[in-house]
Parts: C-alpha cells; structure tokens; sequence
C-alpha cells in the first residue's frame, strides 16, 4: 500500500512501539495522528491527540479528526498496560479491579479504535484490484500463548486480543480492510528500563537467537511490512527470537 500521503493512527505513540511505530509511518510519507494521554516527542508529519483509548466516543471522535486530513487507510494499536499480580498472592486473591482496568485498556481499547478506524476505512475508495481500503494493526504478546506467574491479566488481555483479530478479518474481508496482530516476545521499551541489569542478562540469555531483546524499531518494520503485503490477514505475527516462555 502507498502510505505517501494517506491517514494514518497509531495509538501508545508518545513511546516505546507506538512511537517507533509513528516514525516509520511519518518516514514513508504518512500522515500519523498518535493517541496517548501523554504529549510526545515533536516530529515531523506526526501530531498527537489526548485520548483516553477506553471512552469509546473520545475514541471515535479522534479517528474522524485522522480521517478528516485525508483517507484513514491504517491504524496501528500499540496503547497497553502489563501488571503483574498472582491470582492469589501475599495481599490475598488478585485485585478485580485491576483485572478489569487490563482488560478495559488492552481489550476494549483495542476493540475501540479498531471499530471506529474500520467505520472510516469502509468509506474509503479502494487502492487496487484486490478492493484493499485498509489495514489494522493489534498488539496481541506471546503471553497470549505463554502467559508467566502473575500474568492473569494480560495473558487474558492479550490473548482475546489474538481472537479478536482474525475474527474481525472476517468480519471486514467484505469491505476490503485487513485484520492483522503482531506477539512481541521481549523488548526493549520504557518499561523494560524499570528492570535490574542482572534480570535484563537473564532475559536476554533466555532469548533462542538473536540473544537480546527485540527493539521498537524492529517492531515498526514488522509493522511495514504488513502494511505492504496485501495476502497478510487474520495473522498473529509472533515477534519474539523464537523466545518460548517458562512459566516463571
């Protein structure tokens, strides 16, 4: 797909994959609108929104401001959150509130923005034979497939996220959009920043090849990528080295 040009949102894109993400859309020519409650980095071709990713009309209100400076063709969501409590730990059995929060941002966030840019994207002209209007883009995780100890949540979070997406390739096969996710393994984002130099080494060595942890960047090309193969659809793309996770 020509992304010169064309609309394009990434959500998470103040940081980590969403940033690296928005970079390489705005490096092809794209215009990115980026969603995050945090202001990011000035850059050209790329502007931001505050938008909380859970309040479904915040949600479709933004993405018609994206499709409002040209036609929305691709929308990528890398929004989330990942805490970590055992179902029953030290304080007792595991928060349902917290449960509910990983599942409202990772999930429903999700389900959000792709419902709304799928909306946008149905009133699009077709781009070639195929009838192609557009591609959307999840971030499932490997603890989709491998949830740890203390994953309950996001392992849940993620792995409706992996369903959600080749269902919705159904769903919208008739109006020319692609559903895809992409199962990152371990990578190297703010989040990982917060974790000992010891523990980083440890993940690092559990990675098959290459041994280290995956960058944003890589993430972003995995990202192109799929914008650019047309016969990708209802495809969860792992991410991860061939990294398979023990249980701890």
């Amino acid at each position: 797909m020509e992304l010169n040009g064309i609309s394009t949102v990434v959500t998470g894109a103040a940081s980590g994959l969403g940033h690296a993400t928005a970079k390489a859309l705005a490096a092809r020519g794209a215009l990115v609108t980026g969603f995050d409650l945090q202001e990011g980095p000035e850059m050209e071709g790329i502007s931001y929104l505050s938008v909380d990713v859970t309040d479904p009309a915040a949600v479709a209100e933004a993405v018609k401001v994206a499709a409002s400076q040209a036609p929305l063709r691709v929308a990528v969501n890398c929004a989330g959150i990942c805490p970590s409590a055992r179902i029953v730990g030290r304080n007792g059995p595991h928060d349902p509130g917290l449960f509910a929060k990983t599942i409202d941002v990772n999930l429903r966030g999700t389900f959000h923005v792709l419902t709304a840019a799928a909306e946008a994207m149905a009133a699009n002209e077709p781009v070639d034979a195929d009838g192609q209007r557009g591609v959307i883009i999840n971030t499932a995780s490997i603890a989709a497939f491998e949830g740890q100890v203390g994953q309950a949540a996001y392992a849940a979070s993620k792995g409706a996220v992996h369903s959600l997406s080749l269902t919705c390739a159904r769903d919208l096969a008739s109006l020319g959009v692609r559903v895809n996710a992409i199962a990152p393994g371990v990578v190297a984002t703010p989040m990982m920043e917060q974790i000992t130099p010891e523990f980083r080494a440890e993940l690092e060595r559990s990675v098959p090849f290459p041994s280290r942890l995956a960058t944003p960047e890589e993430f972003a090309a995995l990202v192109l990528s799929i914008v650019d193969n047309t016969y990708i659809n209802g495809q969860t793309v792992r991410l991860d080295g061939a990294l398979r996770m023990q249980p701890r």
